[in-house]
């Protein structure tokens, strides 16, 4: 994940639109979930199959001028959280959500989140309960810190699933398991996939 603030969000788009179409065909990149929140955070979750993909995208010709130009955009200093430590959720997400949310924080217990994500009888309840839900990423990284994208259905539902109480285990799992959860809304999330 990079953010950073970005009040150039028109120019900052066609930056991240152009480099995504040049390296849709690239082995390794599988895509990306992009957006502004409404404080002008520029947000880019950027996924690959592996880390030397990554740091293969990285050294391709025109990734050290990408990068300058997209500084050059950014009102602050960038913040950039890696990890090869990734669990989805219903395939992680969809290209086609109205609203993603995205969770940062640290974590107390990642064994738990992974299982919260991943546990087939936990999730198997949310298609009931949480259809706005289409999917979400966690991603954990060596410091603790957590990266969790969620996408949506759209805002309005989103909110309104927000109101539904959880089991009761579920809550007290997830108050056990994170700590200091900052929450970034992305209202008109882009997106960019492999070809």
């Amino acid at each position: 994940m990079v953010q950073g603030e970005c009040s150039r969000r028109t120019e900052m788009r066609t930056l991240v639109e152009s480099w995504c179409s040049g390296i849709a065909d690239e082995e390794g990149w599988l895509g990306g979930t992009y957006g502004f929140t409404d404080d002008n955070r520029f947000v880019g979750i950027v996924r690959f199959t592996d880390s030397r993909s990554c740091i293969a995208a990285a050294q391709r010709p025109g990734a050290a001028a990408f990068w300058a130009e997209a500084l050059e955009l950014l009102d602050s200093p960038v913040d950039i959280h890696q990890s090869d430590d990734v669990t989805l959720m219903f395939d992680g997400g969809a290209d086609d959500a109205g609203f993603v949310q995205v969770l940062t924080g640290q974590l107390k217990d990642a064994a738990q989140m992974r299982y919260l994500m991943a546990d087939q009888d936990m999730t198997a309840m949310l298609p009931a309960s949480r259809p706005e839900i289409l999917g979400a990423t966690l991603a954990i990284s060596q410091d603790g810190t957590f990266t969790e994208t969620i996408a949506f259905t759209d805002e309005a539902l989103a909110r309104q699933g927000e109101t539904i109480r959880m089991p009761e285990q579920v809550q007290r799992t997830l108050n056990d398991a994170v700590a200091d959860v900052a929450y970034l809304d992305l209202r008109n999330p882009w997106f960019a996939s492999h070809r």
